[in-house]
Formats: C-alpha cells, sequence, structure tokens
C-alpha cells in the first residue's frame, strides 16, 4: 500500500480538499426512491393492450413507497430495496361500430418487490371495479396479458438497480481504463505481458477459481433424535408444513428436489439415515451454470439430543443482477427460514 504524501498515483483513499470519492473507494449511499418513481412514471407511460373490443390502460402509477437505495464501495453496486407499487387501470368496452359503451376502473397492486427475492416475479394483485361480466372479462384480460407486461418492466427496474440505479452513468465515466500490455522477454526467451512470468500466470489462475464465492458454516442443537430430524428434512410433505411454500423431494441418491416454490432446486448426492446428506443446490436467481453443495452431518452427544453441522460451499457473492448480499441471505435462510422453523413447529427446543 503506497503512503499517503509520498506522492503515488496508486494512493486512493486519502481526503480530497474537492471531496472526490475517487474510483468509489468510500462507501457510498444514494437513495433511490424519488428516481425509482420517476423511472416506473416512464415504464408505464404507455402501456395498453386489447382484446378485441376490450382494452386495459395503465393510466398512472398511483403510490410507490417503500425504499430503495444503492451502496458503492470499491466501485461494486450494492442494491437494496423493498418497494410496493400501485398502478391505476382503466378499461373500456366497446360495440362494433367502435362506440364506447363503457368504462371501469381498477388497480394493480404489487405489494412486495425486495432485493432478497430479485430472482422472482413479485406477487401481482388485481382489482376492478365492477362486478358484472363486463369487470370480470376485463379482470381476466389484466391478468393474462396485462400482468406479463407489468412484471416485465419490473425486471426492467430490477436490473437497472443491480446496475447503480441513477449512480450509473457516473460509474461508467469513473471507471479506470485499463493500461495497456507491454511486453518483454524473459530469460527463457519467452515473450512476458505486463512484465508477469509463467509462474505469476499460474498463481493468479488459480486465486481466481476461488474469487467470488464462499462457504457458510452452521452449527445448531435439537432436542430430537438425529433420525426424526433427518427425515423431516428429506420429506416433501412436511417442507411445505414449515416452510409454508411448495415442495418435490426424492429420497434416493441421485434423485431431485424443488422446494421453496421452486427458488431451489438440486439433486441428492449421498444420504445415510440419521447421519449425512449431502446435495447441489443452485437458485435460480444465480448466474446460469452455478452450483454450491449443501453438506449436512448429524450428530448426538446426548440422548434426545441433536447438533447439525452445516457446510454450505461454492455460495456466490453475487446473483444474476449483481446484488451482492447472496452469502448473507442464504445464511440467514437457512436459520431463520429452515432451522429456527423446525425448532418452532415440531417443538424441538430454541
Amino acid at each position: 500500500m503506497a503512503k499517503f504524501g509520498e506522492g503515488d498515483k496508486r494512493w486512493i483513499v486519502a481526503d480530497r480538499a474537492d471531496g472526490t470519492n475517487v474510483h468509489n473507494w468510500h462507501w457510498a449511499e444514494t437513495n433511490c426512491l424519488e428516481w425509482s418513481r420517476t423511472f416506473f412514471r416512464k415504464l408505464f407511460a404507455n402501456v395498453a393492450v386489447a382484446d378485441g373490443e376490450v382494452s386495459v390502460t395503465v393510466k398512472k402509477v398511483d403510490k410507490l413507497d417503500g425504499e430503495a437505495y444503492v451502496n458503492v464501495r470499491k466501485g461494486k453496486v450494492i442494491p437494496g430495496y423493498e418497494i410496493g407499487v400501485t398502478l391505476a387501470l382503466e378499461g373500456e368496452v366497446r360495440g362494433s361500430d367502435g362506440k364506447l359503451l363503457q368504462k371501469v376502473d381498477g388497480a394493480v397492486e404489487i405489494p412486495y418487490i425486495s432485493d432478497e427475492n430479485a430472482g422472482e416475479d413479485p406477487e401481482v394483485r388485481v382489482t376492478v371495479k365492477d362486478s358484472g361480466e363486463v369487470g370480470k372479462r376485463l379482470k381476466q384480460l389484466v391478468v393474462e396479458k396485462v400482468k406479463p407486461v407489468i412484471l416485465e418492466k419490473v425486471r426492467v427496474w430490477v436490473e437497472s438497480m443491480a446496475k447503480g440505479g441513477p449512480v450509473k452513468d457516473d460509474l461508467e465515466a469513473k471507471k479506470v481504463v485499463p493500461q495497456k500490455n507491454t511486453s518483454s522477454i524473459n530469460s527463457n526467451g519467452n515473450v512476458n505481458i505486463n512484465g508477469n512470468n509463467e509462474n505469476d500466470s499460474k498463481k493468479n489462475e488459480k486465486s481466481e477459481g476461488k474469487k467470488g464465492f464462499k462457504t457458510i458454516n452452521l452449527t445448531e442443537r435439537f432436542n430430537c433424535r438425529a433420525k426424526d430430524l433427518f427425515e423431516i428434512l428429506m420429506d416433501e410433505n412436511r417442507w411445505r408444513g414449515f416452510t409454508h411454500s411448495n415442495a418435490k423431494i426424492s429420497k434416493e441418491v441421485g434423485g431431485e428436489f424443488c422446494i421453496f416454490d421452486g427458488s431451489v432446486t438440486g439433486v441428492n448426492l449421498e444420504l445415510q439415515e440419521g447421519k449425512l446428506i449431502v446435495q447441489r443446490w443452485r437458485f435460480g436467481s444465480w448466474l446460469d451454470g452455478i452450483q454450491s453443495t449443501v453438506r449436512i452431518v448429524f450428530e448426538e452427544p446426548d440422548s434426545g439430543v441433536t447438533v447439525v453441522k452445516l457446510t454450505h460451499s461454492d455460495v456466490p457473492e453475487e446473483d444474476r443482477y449483481g446484488n451482492a448480499t447472496v452469502v448473507e441471505n442464504t445464511e440467514r435462510g437457512w436459520r431463520d427460514l429452515i432451522f429456527q422453523r423446525i425448532r418452532a413447529m415440531f417443538s424441538f427446543g430454541i
């Protein structure tokens, strides 16, 4: 690390008289709520869908509340948001001659868009202020044809947040231009790019293979037999019960599973009843091709007491949307959504 005052251009942490956050080294947070309101207004400015004589138009973004922000540290974007959005709708029914027969107001509510669920489509609620046949037709049109358009536009906002939201252009402008390659000839007569020898290249290749992934280690205690806990984790009906979500789980080695309404999929690699579960896990929000490994060891140090040792390896630090909270959210999911709920539902102690 270069020392302050030595004139070394690599020094980027020193306070500057002009207040500039050089290369975004310092932690910087930007409130994105008002920017998001403007962004959504533009997204839905010309959304209209027709089906024969029935049509629906998004009139305006009626409400957008919650919080949305972007943190930048060392040039890395970390978005955070929990917002709810309400869209005002107007439906029309026209006759065969094009004459307006009836107008009906309605709304679409998206109560929860969160960075924790960036890879999943949020819940969409549709209401129409007409309980008759026209209202039913309009609601059907919204659900079948307007809803997919709305979800696609929400994804556009999510991706924009992952890229920096309102500070995206600023980040692009501040990116460091890479130095041009310089070549030299080493003692073996080989061409050496940027002054690195062959050994240096191998070292860099090895470190890059580990970069961007973390391992989660947890130890949990339960007041139960090890085989009881094993059976709960391998039983899809019990999974549905304590997670309040759909699950499909094979109990065979090589069998596939799908849990949390399809958010997590994987394969059983090794199963020893009451002793060991090894599985390949993948979250739908991860980049294509990324797989992690879950290893759960069951021990019974005392009668009626089970100790679970979890190792979840190869967890990516970022998802496909650039959210850098994957490891934190995964660890919290194991603690709060799995282990803690098992204790509460099956009375296995806290």
